[in-house]
C-alpha cells in the first residue's frame, strides 16, 4: 500500500491536490467526515456514538475516531493505498495510525504538507464564501479563528512527521499543475 497524508489549511488546495493524487496512484481517499457520516447513517456502534458527541457541539473524541478510521481501514485493505485527509489531528491520532498500518503491513509513506500565506488563504476563502454560500467562508473573524486552530493542533504533528522523516512542506501558491508536480517529486511519489 502506498499511504499519503495531506495537511493544509483551510483554502491551502488539499482537495483540489488530493483528487489529482487519488486519480494519478489509484488510491482511497480516507476524509474523517466521510467515515463520520458513513458510520452515522448506517448507525454502526461507532457511529451512534459519535453522533451523540457531535448532536452536543462537542468533538468525537480521539478512541471513537481511531476505531471508525481502524475499522474503514480494515475493511478497505484491498486498496493500492489511502490519502489521509483530516485525520490524524493529533500525535495521539498519529501514533495510533502508526499501529493500524503496522497491523496491516505498511505505513505512511509522505506526508505533504501544503502552505499558503494567511491573507492570501483570507482573500480565497472569503471569495469561496461568496460562491459556495459557506457561513463560515464569508466572516473573516471565523476563518482567523480556523487558521489558530489548525496551526495549534498541525504544528505538533508536523514535527511528529518531521523526526519520522516523511514530512514534505510544499508551497502552496501558483498553478495547480505546478503545486502538483511539486508534490509528487518534492514528496518522492514518483514511481
Amino acid at each position: 500500500m502506498f499511504n499519503i497524508i495531506i495537511f493544509g489549511p483551510p483554502g491551502a488546495g488539499k482537495g483540489t491536490q488530493s483528487a489529482m493524487l487519488l486519480e494519478k496512484y489509484n488510491l482511497v481517499h480516507l476524509s474523517t467526515g466521510d467515515v463520520f457520516r458513513s458510520n452515522i447513517k448506517v448507525e454502526t456502534e461507532l457511529g451512534i456514538l459519535g453522533k451523540s458527541f457531535i448532536d452536543k457541539g462537542e468533538l468525537v473524541p480521539d478512541e471513537v475516531t481511531i476505531a471508525m478510521v481502524e475499522d474503514f481501514l480494515k475493511t478497505t485493505k484491498e486498496s493500492n493505498g489511502f490519502i489521509f485527509d483530516g485525520f490524524p489531528r493529533t500525535i495521539s491520532q498519529g501514533e495510533a495510525l502508526s499501529k493500524i498500518l503496522m497491523q496491516l503491513d505498511t505505513n505512511i509513506h509522505a506526508v505533504l504538507a501544503l502552505e499558503v500565506e494567511e491573507n492570501e488563504l483570507v482573500s480565497r476563502l472569503l471569495e469561496r464564501g461568496k460562491v459556495s454560500g459557506r457561513t463560515d467562508d464569508q466572516s473573516e473573524d471565523k476563518i482567523r479563528n480556523r487558521f489558530a486552530e489548525y496551526n495549534n493542533k498541525t504544528e505538533p504533528l508536523l514535527e511528529f512527521y518531521a523526526a519520522k522523516n516523511v514530512l514534505h512542506r510544499i508551497n502552496g501558491l501558483g498553478e495547480i499543475d505546478d503545486i502538483f508536480n511539486a508534490l509528487v517529486h518534492r514528496g518522492r511519489l514518483c514511481t
